[in-house]
């Protein structure tokens, strides 16, 4: 095989390399949501500034806290996953994609169960708009997130990967350190900056 053809294989969709069309294309992607939460935070922040008292109501961060460590969590189990594909041990990457999704799962339902306890509605002010539409919008990218791994798993049980052609795995896990890492700013600009101030 010549060096052209040697390069064509190994650059494949499948292949390891991280800069196949496929990681090029995810990257795209989430910097397109990157700025839709960049947007509605600076959104949060320029309508906030034109109020005497913002937010009018500051939510409990019990069950948020607890949310954010398991969503932490699930980054480190994603993290495993893709170590256990790299190295080629298929069985570790289907327990560790399995733990991240359940986690993902819990993170949803109390989202879900947070929202039965807040005392304010979407409909109630520019605040509570603002706080449901950040917070669902992401709850809805976590939901996504979990098709892409449920996907990924369904793959990884149907012996699709392998230590060298795994691109779907790895594509699944950046965007879900995404985010994770969104929920991070989330979690600072709507439950822990309004205790600073």
């Amino acid at each position: 095989m010549t060096a052209p053809e040697t390069a064509l294989v190994t650059s494949d969709i499948g292949a390891l390399d991280r800069r196949d069309v496929s990681w090029w294309g995810m990257s795209l992607f989430i910097a397109t949501e990157a700025a839709l939460f960049v947007f509605l935070i600076a959104g949060y922040f320029y309508v906030g500034g034109g109020h005497a008292t913002w937010p009018p109501v500051v939510p409990s961060i019990h069950i948020t806290g607890f949310n954010t460590v398991i969503l932490i969590l699930s980054s480190g189990s994603a993290i495993l996953a893709d170590r256990a594909i790299r190295s080629g041990n298929t069985g570790l990457l289907r327990a560790w994609l399995t733990v991240t999704i359940l986690l993902g799962l819990t993170f949803l339902a109390l989202q879900i169960y947070e929202y039965s306890t807040l005392e304010f509605h979407a409909q109630s002010d520019a605040y509570g708009s603002f706080f449901y539409l950040i917070t669902g919008l992401h709850g809805a990218h976590v939901a996504l997130g979990l098709l892409m791994l449920l996907y990924v798993l369904v793959r990884a049980f149907a012996g699709h990967f392998d230590r060298i052609h795994h691109s779907a795995v790895r594509n699944a896990i950046l965007y879900w350190h995404f985010v994770d890492v969104v929920w991070l700013f989330v979690f600072t600009t709507l439950y822990l900056l309004p205790r600073w101030r």
